[in-house]
């Protein structure tokens, strides 16, 4: 495998052989290095010292099941600090079969681009023909020119407006575009190097294959039968999703409403994954509760949502955009949810950052709560670059300056997912001290066998969360399968081993995802950010959640230890 470096500002390129210390990195944990070591912490994200590095995982294209994620990293425009955003679809696959472990893009310009990587080489085109369009449309007319067999890197208009819920579309199995790199505003720093596209065109290329194959049939053998045998992996994730999710976090009074004034929403039942799938099933048609995001994934949690007639409104339907864009803003109709989701699919943005800052805008009283039209037009404000887009693209921390709003929740300036921190404080303790800021798949703990309305025992919790899910994102893995590993890291140890042709342990997998953490930490030192940064907004200390009967009252000298190391 080799690294592919891009200048955008002369629109030339170059390969070159991965280090021998990134030889065993993927995902996360190589975007992580590779910004760590070539981007100075004081850069301005949009600036020309920013790196946009796109890296699949360790795993990619072994057909392991779930086993071609993506990951994209830089310095975040929406966080200031270092920002990964991990996503499915067939992108992964693409590059690695194209030879490439990381695409490094620098520079910046001001018109834009498309990129087409092939078997013979880079070239670049100007994009002016897909600008402006929904990214369905978009999406159409590159396939009608390159071929349907492409995947790409694509941004919407909120990316071409530079604005910081911008995220990065990814083609998925079906060709649609809707798997998203989408936190941290990722999709604004590569409207800002002037690339709308980069298309993944893998034609005349044989599929990778393993080292060992005896030995990886075995290993991924293994670990199918233990994701099979797991009641999240093998049943619940097939059947609702992660939407099913929604009757749970209501119950622990940790579902989002009205902008995280409570945790839980009289609407629930309407929008739970349960009725999710019953809607689904009745209206048949193009929709399916049941559906794969890319090649090879037997855990199948993803859904394509259709109108009373059957066609498609969108896919996927997931408890994120049901919790914010949903009860975070008291709408209580599946329909209505699908139908935000839909535009922020084609308009390319963060469907967290965006309910996170509607819901904002909503507590400053600019609109009332469950106002699905002014939400709707909001989105096509983005869209357009207009005023009030511009506002709620800057995201929610900014929407909360701007009103005088007092509870915003964010960290590091990025909305919190759709967990109230009071209730599930594993989670809390996460968004407190990911390098990442508040991200659920930087250390989700919902799942953890404790007490989550107690303060004991949420630290350490977090902790073995934070370094788990680097481990699945550097392998190119779903992070839905650690329920299913169940720590059994020597288990994947064989798979990786087997795959690459080289000796690898279960203890230097875990011993990559601690260096991975120190390196985050160290670079948003860097970049300004002290202990003081690694905490929740006040008042979720000192104002109880109603649903709960809680605060966030984990001691915090206990929570700043996990990020110390980055602060010596």
């Amino acid at each position: 495998m080799k690294i592919l470096r891009i200048s955008m500002t002369d629109l030339t390129w170059s390969e070159e052989e991965l280090k021998s210390e990134y030889a065993a990195l993927g995902g996360r944990a190589l975007t992580s290095r590779i910004v760590f070591d070539e981007v100075i912490g004081t850069a301005h994200p949009l600036g020309s010292n920013n790196k946009l590095v796109f890296a699949n995982g360790v795993l990619t294209g072994s057909l392991a099941s779930s086993a071609e994620r993506v990951s994209v990293g830089a310095k975040s425009p929406l966080t200031g600090g270092i920002k990964e955003s991990n996503s499915g679809g067939t992108a992964g696959l693409k590059q690695g079969r194209l030879g490439y472990r990381a695409i490094v893009v620098e520079g910046i310009r001001d018109d834009m681009q498309i990129v087409h990587i092939s078997k013979d080489g880079v070239r670049f085109e100007s994009a002016d023909w897909i600008l402006g369009k929904p990214l369905s449309e978009a999406a159409n007319l590159l396939d009608e020119k390159f071929g349907k067999h492409i995947s790409y890197y694509m941004i919407g208009s909120s990316g071409e407006h530079k604005m910081n819920l911008a995220g990065i579309a990814v083609k998925d199995k079906d060709g649609s575009p809707t798997r998203f790199l989408g936190r941290g505003g990722l999709g604004a720093v590569a409207g800002s190097k002037g690339v709308k596209a980069i298309v993944l065109d893998d034609a005349g290329i044989d599929r990778l294959r393993p080292k060992q194959p005896e030995q990886f049939r075995a290993a991924v053998k293994r670990y199918t039968e233990w994701l099979q045998e797991n009641p999240a992996t093998g049943k619940s994730f097939p059947d609702y999703g992660t939407a099913g999710l929604v009757r749970t976090t209501n119950r622990l009074g940790a579902l989002p409403t009205f902008n995280f004034r409570t945790g839980s929403f009289d609407k629930h039942e309407a929008i739970s994954g349960e009725t999710l799938r019953e809607t689904i099933l009745e209206r048949g048609g193009a929709g399916t509760p049941t559906h794969a995001c890319m090649p090879g994934c037997i855990i199948r949690c993803s859904n394509i949502y259709p109108d009373e007639a059957g066609n498609k409104i969108t896919t996927p339907i997931e408890y994120e955009n049901i919790g914010l864009l949903g009860s975070n803003l008291g709408i209580g109709s599946l329909d209505e949810i699908a139908e935000l989701n839909r535009l922020c699919n084609e308009y390319g943005v963060d469907t967290i950052e965006t309910g996170g800052a509607i819901g904002v805008l909503m507590e400053a009283g600019v609109l009332p709560f469950g106002d699905v039209e002014g939400a709707i037009q909001l989105l096509h404000d983005v869209h357009a670059g207009r005023p009030m887009g511009r506002i709620i693209g800057g995201g929610a921390a900014l929407v909360g300056k701007l009103y005088g709003v007092y509870r915003v929740p964010v960290v590091k300036g990025q909305s919190m997912p759709a967990y109230d921190p009071r209730a599930i404080k594993g989670l809390g303790v996460t968004y407190a001290t990911s390098p990442m800021g508040a991200d659920h798949t930087a250390g989700q703990t919902i799942r953890a066998q404790i007490d989550h309305h107690k303060a004991e025992g949420q630290v350490e919790v977090s902790r073995n969360a934070q370094e788990t899910v680097i481990i699945f994102d550097s392998l190119g893995m779903c992070y839905f399968g650690a329920s299913a590993v169940a720590g059994r890291w020597d288990g994947l140890a064989e798979i990786i081993s087997a795959y690459v042709g080289e000796a690898v342990t279960g203890d230097e997998i875990m011993q990559m995802a601690k260096e991975t953490l120190t390196i985050e930490h160290a670079f948003n030192r860097s970049a300004g950010f002290t202990h003081v940064d690694d905490r929740l907004p006040e008042h979720f200390y000192t104002e109880t959640n109603p649903a709960s009967g809680t605060v966030f009252d984990v001691n915090e000298m206990e929570v700043l230890s996990i990020g110390v190391e980055g602060y010596r």
